[in-house]
């Protein structure tokens, strides 16, 4: 299967990223009239750089200066590899560190240092250079990084670098395309005569044109009307692609950068997470509790406060810390997402992290909810495979790989323990989460026959639609067929039942509907209109509706019409005697004559047995269907 990849430009403004990228892929970036005339980057660019039928590879060129720091964090949030960019003239710069420390916090695994301008200095001052690079580079991401000299206007190295990116990305495992969709939106715009168009790297999963979505955190449904990859038409989109979307069913202003676009319902939307963080070497300001932060995740950026449990304040701290973000907006949000915090003023980077849990919740000040946080990060491989299966209720062995980071085989031997069940072919969930929905459809269904004790159950398709914004549809299918088969639920037909319920009339109503049937079966087959037996009984009109079905579903009545019903008993009797003093082909003058009946009840009840299926019409005649 092809794979796609995005590597990002970063470095200190001025430093040639822009160029660099312009001499790698022939394409100018700087598309804004302002960031030509000032001659730096305001906003992301994006260009492609190689592509054949194994590998495409999109770059991302993010601004340099620490003014639009916002702007590279959202950029370089879902890259493979980056280009660490210095000049040769200049060597690391302030922004060189900065972009540095939040590349290591996001968790970028590959880059490539890239020194720029080098036909502007001596070889010697290079040296000088790549000393004092290795130097900073000293404890990050970058320390084992291949060193490439380059210049973008004499193209000198240019071919050996885009080489060297290959040749790193060919190595590199791909994203997860197999996943949910999921596309942190990094640009917002309108087209005339197409409408809105958002733009983003696709975390994981793939696109198809056409495609039902939903925006979050704000849940709009929107369908993908068109994809573009690099200005080119596609009808899908991967893992690791720079792709534009043409949505239908939002307009512009209805989204923003931040916001992404989803295909499933099982992402988590938050306000509070649970989290591990580390801070940066050189803090200038002592952080406190509850100190106002901007948390940037995927491309995000929202304010909120962080909540330490163990501490007040924190000036220096190269260990991890587990804490808490409680955030004022709502953010979307996995387990291992990386992000960024920052002051807002005085603006610094604070340090990064990943989130443990997207779904934190109150804890108590001390070291209890230290330990309870440390387990939930640390976690045996089971009890991840049991956190994960506790989040999304019903995962396949395949998505468990994918999602845990274990391999297939202690997968699959996790599986064989006593916590683990095998929903289907493919999927397994918690036992305890089985026994969970089984006591969720028992209520569900107590509840129902509390409210309607007349009726057979709760049509199935209405109880999987109650549930099923909690529960895949497959677990709760599974979870009913098991409780059938033990017992705890009984089927008829389209409705269900549990097992200590039968349709019955209450209680308060059961002597009145007695005394109905008893005066129904007294009148024979010269019966009055039905509901003049429902007013003479003195049931209540809000009841006779479900009385009447609960009645017909016993057999205790039989409607001959709309308006005209007998006693089951006598109905019965009818076409035992009917049957039995007629041939196989009879006319209703034999059938009046043989139950005494006029008209006015001889043809609604021959009707009757056609519409039951015992008998059918031939011209002026009745023919009896024989078993």
């Amino acid at each position: 299967m092809k794979r796609f990849f995005t590597i990002g430009m970063a470095g200190h403004i001025d430093h040639g990223k822009t160029t660099l990228t312009k001499a790698l892929t022939n394409v100018d970036t700087d598309r804004l009239k302002e960031e030509k005339e000032r001659q730096i980057s305001i906003e992301l660019g994006f260009a492609p750089l190689y592509e054949d039928d194994e590998l495409q590879i999109s770059v991302i060129d993010v601004p340099g200066h620490e003014r639009f720091i916002r702007q590279m964090i959202a950029g370089v949030a879902g890259i493979d590899l980056v280009v660490l960019v210095v000049a040769a003239d200049e060597g690391v710069m302030p922004q060189t560190k900065e972009h540095l420390e939040i590349l290591g916090f996001l968790g970028i695994k590959q880059g490539i240092v890239a020194i720029t301008k080098s036909d502007r200095v001596e070889e010697e001052f290079i040296q000088l250079v790549q000393e004092d690079i290795k130097e900073e580079l000293v404890g990050t991401v970058f320390e084992d990084a291949p060193f490439m000299l380059t210049d973008s206007l004499s193209l000198r190295g240019i071919t050996e670098l885009k080489e060297e990116i290959i040749s790193k990305l060919k190595e590199q495992d791909t994203r997860d395309v197999k996943g949910e969709f999921r596309l942190p939106i990094d640009q917002v715009f309108s087209v005339k005569g197409q409408g809105t168009v958002v733009r983003g790297t696709v975390y994981e999963g793939a696109i198809e044109e056409g495609q039902a979505l939903t925006i979050l955190p704000r849940g709009l449904e929107v369908r993908a009307r068109q994809l573009q990859v690099h200005h080119k038409q596609a009808s899908l989109a991967f893992a690791g692609q720079r792709v534009a979307i043409n949505l239908a069913g939002a307009s512009k202003d209805e989204m923003k950068r931040g916001d992404v676009l989803v295909s499933s319902e099982h992402f988590a939307v938050t306000r509070t997470i649970d989290v591990s963080i580390k801070v940066v070497d050189d803090l200038e300001y002592m952080v406190k509790q509850r100190m106002p932060i901007k948390c940037h995740i995927g491309t995000s950026e929202v304010m909120g406060r962080i909540v330490f449990f163990d501490r007040n304040d924190l000036t220096e701290d190269h260990e991890e810390i587990l804490c808490q973000l409680r955030l004022d907006e709502e953010i979307v949000a996995k387990r291992g997402d990386r992000f960024i915090l920052r002051r807002p003023s005085p603006q610094e980077t604070i340090g990064g992290g990943w989130v443990i849990d997207p779904n934190g919740r109150k804890y108590r000040f001390g070291l209890n909810t230290i330990e309870e946080l440390d387990k939930k990060k640390m976690g045996t491989p089971e009890e991840r495979v049991i956190d994960l299966l506790t989040e999304e209720k019903s995962l396949s062995v395949g998505e468990l790989v994918l999602k845990t980071s274990l391999d297939e085989g202690t997968i699959k031997e996790i599986l064989q323990n006593e916590p683990f069940v095998q929903v289907n072919k493919s999927d397994f969930t918690l036992k305890k989460l089985q026994l969970l929905i089984e006591e969720e459809v028992y209520d569900q269904l107590n509840d129902y026959h509390q409210l309607h004790p007349l009726k057979q159950g709760l049509k199935k398709a209405e109880l999987l639609q109650s549930l099923q914004n909690q529960y895949p549809k497959a677990l709760l299918e599974f979870v009913i067929n098991k409780g059938e088969e033990i017992g705890l639920f009984i089927r008829n037909g389209q409705f269900i039942r549990h097992q200590h319920f039968t349709p019955h009339v209450p209680s308060n109503w059961q002597k009145r509907t007695e005394n109905m049937l008893l005066a129904l079966q007294k009148d024979g087959m010269q019966v009055s209109y039905f509901n003049d037996y429902y007013t003479d009984a003195g049931l209540p009109e809000n009841l006779q509706g479900d009385v009447k079905k609960f009645l017909q579903d016993t057999g205790e009545v039989v409607a001959l019409d709309d308006v005209f019903y007998w006693h089951g008993n006598h109905f019965r009797a009818a076409v035992e005697k009917l049957k039995q003093q007629t041939a196989n082909v009879f006319d209703v003058g034999e059938a009046k004559e043989i139950l005494g009946l006029s008209r006015k009840y001889m043809i609604p009840f021959l009707e009757r047995l056609d519409a039951l299926g015992m008998t059918y019409r031939e011209e002026n005649k009745r023919v009896w269907k024989r078993e």
